[in-house]
């Protein structure tokens, strides 16, 4: 049975962005920049030529979890600067026709089954909603700022108390792009 001294992954660098490595991974390309503090103390991160480089020695169960994790953080960085994330939802509505507006750092939701006061939804970060006629679309370069954004919205709109079946009203997802 052979042990795994040393666990290793490796995250290419696509040409057009720039990562250092320091006390926190910093990512920058054309669309701007991320930073992310990774707390971690088995996992080493390093860069070598075009590399960005995760290592354990004598890794636990915890520890390769945590290299996957990391592994997945870093590589969304940098897929978020090469490409964005875009999230499209559409505003549904049988019974109480709603409006939707983006005020400030927050989108209201006015007239949401033909209640008086608005509901609204917190935008996250960098996240940036545009709203066009029954479509929302929640876009930027960090994937937490986005799909939280978009979680917002939709748990803004959760019917409680009435039959799912019947009252279908709400703002869903209807794309990951």
């Amino acid at each position: 049975m052979a042990l795994a001294v040393v666990m290793r992954e490796e995250i290419p660098i696509p040409e057009g962005i720039e990562v250092t490595v320091d006390d926190m991974v910093t990512v920058k390309g054309s669309q701007g920049e991320l930073k992310r503090k990774f707390k971690h103390h088995n996992v080493k991160i390093s860069q070598e030529d075009g590399l960005v480089v995760l290592e354990v020695r004598f890794p636990k169960k915890k520890d390769k979890a945590m290299l996957g994790t990391i592994k997945a953080h870093i590589t969304n960085m940098i897929e978020g600067l090469t490409q964005g994330f875009t999230y499209r939802m559409k505003i549904v509505y049988a019974h109480f026709p709603m409006t939707v507006k983006l005020t400030g750092g927050k989108v209201v939701i006015e007239n949401f089954l033909g209640e008086r006061y608005p509901r609204t939804a917190k935008v996250v970060g960098s996240a940036q909603v545009n709203i066009q006629g029954d479509e929302v679309t929640v876009s930027g370069v960090n994937k937490e700022d986005v799909g939280q954004t978009m979680a917002n919205i939709e748990q803004a709109t959760k019917i409680k108390g009435r039959d799912p079946r019947v009252f279908q009203d709400g703002i869903y997802l209807v794309a990951k792009e």
